[in-house]
């Protein structure tokens, strides 16, 4: 009894361990035919990380090469959330705060997600990375990530722009050339150990692409120069915005370009929109007698008159229609070449109506206002010039002298280059080469011509006329010892929003080019709501003479006198 009753016990325990393992075959036969993809992926996620690799960014430089825009490479620090037990993320999340800068409630936000990676904080300084691996926070790992960084801080800012966290191009050049210089990222998947702690191993990579980098035709000499000066005169006269661009006069090439306000590229973030603003090619003003340089061209191209032609200048008022014409000084009889060089408005109009009001506008079109420039930079605007069939009676007065159409900066040292060069207008370019990171050549820039304006023989006589402006006329302190130069200047009211001209807002201009017999640079500057002195011989001219000499003396010209290149070795 005892014997059968100890049989069926161990049966019945038998048949137990027979049944559960048949249930543990089933189980498992369930799993490996059924959900061995699904625990294979959860396996592969904590034993594998996923991180996209960043190219480097294409290097900004001068054409000198020397680097304008630059990456290093910073710590950004990422978590592991599913890795960190809930019961101490609290614990970590004040001791990063303090350490990020980063608010409690954000970083509560991501290490509470239910994520294998995280980014906690993007390019990150040194002194934060140390910091943080002091700490030794279990989950937590750092990348290094590429930074874009501006050696020069301020120097050429609208030109260069800047790009953000994710090295993308903002504004400037970084922008434009964005599909050139942010290359293509790459991947990899890290193995991670059973702690969840990167290994420097990877089970896949796809290596990123790097970016091209650029050459510019902005030599930082130069455009120090430039920024220098223009800075000085922005702030002597208390002006409410101002912008210089110099020019190689014969390829278009842009040796400077810089506005007042500027801002720090590398905190880019401070600055307003209005101080970003690219006001070389951006703000449309009146330019005033700078534009009789159209004028008189047109006059001499279409051979009605000469320079020794004399003119009634009306002791300095003028009817045109409805209209009173004044100049700044009564003039009696002035011969043509002096009209110019004394900027005499009655002067000038009467030349334009020699010609007729579509032959002036044809020649304002010709030197290429109301038009972009076709430079390689946003944001330009084209100006404004209406059709003669919109002029008014008064048009054929003001238009000649500068007034009622709108220019930038840049259109001025295009009008100006066209003299200096012989009669061509050039289309301004930034951007001489692009390179491969192998330093070999993907697309060079050739100078590119966009019309014949003038002939020769008229550029010619005009730039004689320019050195007499600087000589004798309105010009005289762009005038300086050792070499000869060339230009005009300009004093234009500006429009109060009522549409009148107002009497304490100017736009104060200078336009030339140095050496006058060979140019070499081509210069515009304009200052805007300049305050103590309006007038563009006052207070651009001197611009332009202080960029102009020291530029030369960079360039090493031979139009200077040796003794002033020494003089200038030895101070």
């Amino acid at each position: 009894m005892h014997i059968s009753n100890y049989r069926r016990k161990f049966e019945a325990v038998f048949l137990l361990f027979v049944i559960f393992l048949l249930i543990c075959i089933g189980r498992l036969l369930f799993i490996q035919l059924f959900k061995s993809d699904f625990l294979a992926s959860i396996a592969k996620k904590q034993h594998s990380l996923f991180v996209e690799l960043e190219p480097r960014r294409g290097t900004l430089f001068d054409i000198n090469n020397k680097p304008l825009a630059v990456n290093i490479f910073v710590d950004s620090v990422y978590a592991s959330p599913t890795s960190i037990a809930d019961k101490n993320k609290e614990a970590i999340i004040r001791q990063l705060s303090s350490v990020l800068g980063v608010s409690s409630s954000a970083l509560r936000e991501k290490l509470y997600r239910k994520k294998h990676f995280v980014w906690l904080a993007r390019k990150i300084s040194p002194e934060q990375s140390e910091t943080i691996k002091k700490l030794k926070i279990k989950g937590l790992g750092f990348i290094k990530e590429s930074k874009r960084c501006y050696p020069n801080g301020y120097l050429a800012s609208h030109v260069i722009g800047f790009a953000g966290l994710d090295n993308t191009g903002l504004e400037g050049l970084e922008l434009n050339y964005d599909a050139y210089l942010k290359g293509q990222p790459g991947w990899a998947l890290f193995l991670r150990d059973a702690r969840q702690n990167k290994l420097d191993l990877w089970e896949k990579m796809v290596q990123p692409s790097d970016g091209y980098d650029l050459v510019l035709t902005i030599d930082e000499v130069i455009q120090y120069i430039a920024e220098r000066e223009l800075d000085k005169a922005f702030k002597q006269y208390r002006a409410k915005g101002a912008s210089i661009v110099v020019l190689d006069p014969h390829t278009g090439a842009v040796l400077a370009f810089a506005n007042r306000p500027t801002y720090d590229l590398n905190d880019y973030s401070s600055a307003s929109k209005d101080v970003r603003r690219n006001r070389l090619i951006c703000d449309m003003f009146e330019p005033g007698s700078v534009f009789k340089i159209v004028t008189a061209s047109a006059a001499l191209e279409e051979k009605k008159i000469t320079e020794e032609d004399k003119i009634f200048c009306e002791n300095g008022q003028y009817r045109v229609a409805n209209h009173i014409l004044h100049d700044h000084t009564s003039h009696g009889w002035l011969t043509f070449r002096q009209v110019i060089e004394e900027s005499s408005n009655i002067g000038t109009t009467k030349v334009a109506m020699m010609l007729g009001q579509d032959t002036v506008y044809k020649y304002v079109k010709l030197f290429g206002f109301g038009s972009k420039s076709g430079i390689d930079l946003g944001g330009e605007i084209s100006g404004m010039v209406s059709s003669p069939k919109y002029w008014s009676k008064v048009s054929i007065a003001n238009i000649p002298i500068g007034q009622g159409v709108g220019v930038t900066t840049l259109q001025l040292a295009n009008e100006i280059s066209i003299i200096a060069n012989g009669g061509q207008l050039m289309q301004p370019f930034i951007v001489k080469e692009i390179r491969d990171q192998y330093g070999e050549p993907v697309k060079v820039v050739e100078p590119k011509m966009v019309k014949k304006v003038l002939s020769v023989d008229t550029a010619n006589r005009i730039k004689k006329i320019l050195v007499g402006v600087v000589e004798e006329g309105t010009g005289k302190m762009a005038k300086v010892l050792g070499f000869s130069a060339a230009g005009k200047t300009g004093t234009a009211q500006k429009l109060e929003p009522n549409g009148t001209y107002s009497h304490d807002k100017f736009v104060a201009s200078f336009i030339g080019f140095a050496p006058a017999e060979d140019p070499l640079i081509a210069v515009a500057v304009s200052v805007d709501e300049p305050r103590g002195s309006i007038y563009g011989g006052v207070v651009s001219a001197p611009v332009f003479k202080n960029v102009a000499l020291d530029t030369l003396r960079y360039l090493r010209t031979k139009q200077l006198p040796e003794e002033i290149l020494i003089s200038n070795e030895t101070d």
